[in-house]
Formats: C-alpha cells, structure tokens, sequence
C-alpha cells in the first residue's frame, strides 16, 4: 500500500507477548509499530506486562513524540498489578502511565481468569496483533488464537519471516 492510499479510519493494533522478552526484536518492534501508523493505525493497546508489552508499549511512546494523533491504551488487570515487579520494570510502568492516553483496570482486585478476561479486552476490536509468541500453550498462545478467531491480522515478530506480513495489514 503506497502512501497516498492510506485508509484515514482509525485502526487498532494490540500487543501481546512472553514476559521473559528481553528486546529480541526491539528494532523489528518499532519499524513495525511506524509501517502500521502509516497505514492509518492510531490507537494502540498494550497489557502493561513485564517484558514485551513494556518494550510495546515505549516503542509507542517513542512515535507518539512525533505525532500528537495516537491513542495509547493500557490494559491492567487491577490496580495493584506492578506491585510484584522489580525496581527497574515498575519504574519503567509508571514512567508509561504518565504517558498513556487511556487507562482501562479489569477489575478492582485479582481474579482467577483476570489475564484471560484483560487480553481479550486487548484483541476484541483490534484490526492487528503484535506478538511475540514462542509457545502456543502460554497466555500469549491464548491472546494469539483469540485474535484469530476474531478475524484480527496476526504479526508474529517471533517467528522468522512474518515480518513482512505487514504489508498485508489493513
């Protein structure tokens, strides 16, 4: 799709991904999260978890700076949420929630299914999903799936060669 054919609608793309990413595909990440926004992607939805949702969610961040026009949701299970974090991980947290445009709680309190019902709020509605998926058997394996089955592009930035599936989205 070549820039002057750009659907003006306001698309939106979610991420979702293993906390244990450490920046892999931090590069991959942010090129990405750029050719999407040039296809008209405006909102972007991230579930505040350690690892590649933070990384997420400061790509977003970073391109935000540069235009005024992008709506950054964060979805969090429950207030309390980063309380288990380290000191660097929670300080980069609230670091992006003084950044983000919306701020959407699951739930007052913890819940059994709480992960379950949070990343379903982050697929359902969304055109495209950004994951970073090693394992089907994973939450991120679940959000994976769900996306699919609602019809949602998948970019899998884990595995060799979706990269250029981009060109696909929208």
């Amino acid at each position: 799709m070549s820039v002057s054919t750009l659907n003006t609608e306001n698309k939106i793309v979610a991420f979702t991904g293993h906390r244990s990413y450490r920046g892999a595909a931090d590069e991959q990440l942010r090129d990405i999260i750029v050719r999407l926004y040039e296809r008209g992607a405006r909102t972007f939805r991230v579930g505040m978890a350690e690892g590649f949702d933070i990384h997420a969610a400061e790509a977003v961040i970073a391109l935000m700076e540069h235009h005024a026009d992008i709506i950054l949701e964060a979805h969090i299970p429950w207030p309390e949420f980063s309380r288990h974090f380290d000191t660097e991980v929670r300080m980069r947290y609230e670091q992006i929630l003084r950044k983000v445009t919306i701020t959407r709680y699951v739930s007052r309190y913890y819940a059994p299914d709480i992960f379950y019902r949070r990343n379903d709020m982050l697929v359902e509605g969304a055109d495209v999903l950004v994951a970073w998926c090693q394992s089907k058997r994973s939450g991120t394996g679940y959000t994976v799936g769900r996306a699919k089955r609602l019809g949602c592009e998948v970019i899998n930035l884990y595995e060799a060669g979706l990269f250029d599936t981009i060109t696909h989205a929208f």
